[in-house]
Order: C-alpha cells, then structure tokens, then sequence
C-alpha cells in the first residue's frame, strides 16, 4: 500500500492506494497558504483497524509542518485525534 497526496488549487486528499483502489482517503480544503482544513477521512471497512486514518492525519501534520500552515480540523476523526494527542497541536488552529 502507498500513501499519497494529490492537491489542486482549492482541494486535496491524502490517501492510500491498493491494488488500485483507495483504502483509505481524508480530504482538504485549502482556505488560504496559512490554513488548510480536513473536512473527511474515510478508512473502507476492510481496512478498519490498521490504523490507516492516524497514518493519514500523521502526513497531513507533516506536510503542515514542512508548509508552515495551520490545520484546522473540521472532520469528526481529525478533531478527535487532535484533541487526544498534545504532539501534534502545534499546527492546529
């Protein structure tokens, strides 16, 4: 499996591909070069477990660090996580 980061304009996704197929996706807006915003992240059911979703969010911080932007978590999972885990508060807005 490989993550991935696609990113136009406005909108972009960090995903995992399998065998073609995306195992797993979470989804952004980009509201300025300051702030980005995760809006979604989907794991398929037979990925459920792997920690797939964390591996995404771990990426997406990455990329805010690298960037220098801020993320602000609009999407259930991110929130939560962001919430559980002081380490990556340092680019949440």
């Amino acid at each position: 499996m490989e993550l991935r980061i696609e990113q136009g304009e406005t909108k972009g996704s960090t995903y995992f591909e399998d065998e073609g197929k995306r195992a797993a996706e979470m989804t952004f807006s980009i509201a300025s070069a300051q702030l980005v915003i995760i809006d979604h992240t989907e794991v398929s059911e037979h990925y459920r477990g792997q920690q797939l979703g964390r591996q995404l969010l771990d990426a997406m911080v990455q990329k805010a660090r690298d960037e220098n932007f801020k993320i602000m978590p609009l999407c259930p999972y991110a929130r939560s996580e962001f919430q559980k885990d002081a380490s990556i508060q340092d680019v949440m807005r």
